[in-house]
């Protein structure tokens, strides 16, 4: 596939998108141009292909029997499908934060550092830095400070979340994607990842799917309406929610359907 010319601020180009499930298609002519250090929010009503979209982002949907995509995805300008792609470093590129946290049962330590060990990272001192960093980044570290030996599953939902998000930075991320990550959570803890949002914003390009538009509208620059696996319009939040262009998009957010 011929390289693309980059946009500038451009960090994720989509062209021309079509994922499969076997003989069902779920993602349509997608084209994105996602802008780095932004939250971009996909939006849309249940099955219309906003989680099929971000997991192709690091390829997650690989982990899918008989899924097939069409078209161009690049990072920084590379194509991400292209066979001699390294997956593992791509998903350290792009980490993922998903809708049920899933800490491993190992200690809050192990948990944060897990990736730096799996790269190879053997020095007490390096991990326990980074462990520090990330949890003080995904504003756990005063919470956990004194327990990180205890197991990550004795912590509440809204704190293995926020675990989830220390374990995606640790290996310094370009991009953050979150798929729905408050759905399981109280008003409280869902309130304390918005707010980590708004700071993470500062050194990562964040795509959150998300089900709550008031959500989007809150914590997003930039919002995608997807219907039936095709992007119905994109543009910067503040427009998408008070002057759409599109009349479907308009009914969405009004709640005349989906």
């Amino acid at each position: 596939m011929e390289q693309q010319s980059k946009v500038p601020g451009e960090i994720v180009g989509i062209t021309d998108l079509n994922i499969f499930y076997g003989q069902k298609q779920a993602v349509f002519r997608v084209s994105l141009s996602i802008t780095r250090q932004q939250v971009t929010a996909l939006i849309g009503p249940s099955g219309c292909g906003k989680s099929t979209l971000l997991r192709a982002i690091n390829r997650m949907n690989d982990l899918i029997d008989n899924v097939r995509t069409e078209g161009s995805i690049r990072l920084d300008g590379e194509e991400i499908n292209q066979p001699m792609v390294d997956v593992i470093e791509l998903r350290r590129r792009v980490g993922m934060v998903f809708q049920k946290s899933n800490p491993f049962p190992k200690s809050i330590f192990d948990n944060v550092v897990y990736g730096l060990r799996i790269a190879g990272v053997r020095s007490q001192s390096a991990l326990a830095e980074t462990a520090e960093k990330s949890l003080r980044g995904a504003g756990l570290w005063d919470e956990v400070k004194d327990r990180l030996d205890e197991s990550a599953l004795g912590l509440s939902g809204g704190q293995m979340q926020r675990l989830c998000v220390a374990r995606a930075i640790a290996v310094n991320p370009e991009i953050i994607l979150m798929d729905e990550p408050c759905s399981a959570l109280d008003p409280k803890s869902t309130t304390r990842i918005e707010d980590l949002i708004g700071e993470l914003r500062r050194n990562y390009t964040i795509i959150i799917v998300t089900h709550n538009m008031q959500q989007a509208a809150r914590v997003s620059d930039l919002t995608a309406f997807l219907y039936e696996g095709s992007v119905i319009e994109f543009g910067p939040t503040k427009k998408i929610f008070t002057k759409p262009d599109q009349k479907q998009t308009e009914d969405y957010i009004t709640g005349r359907f989906g």
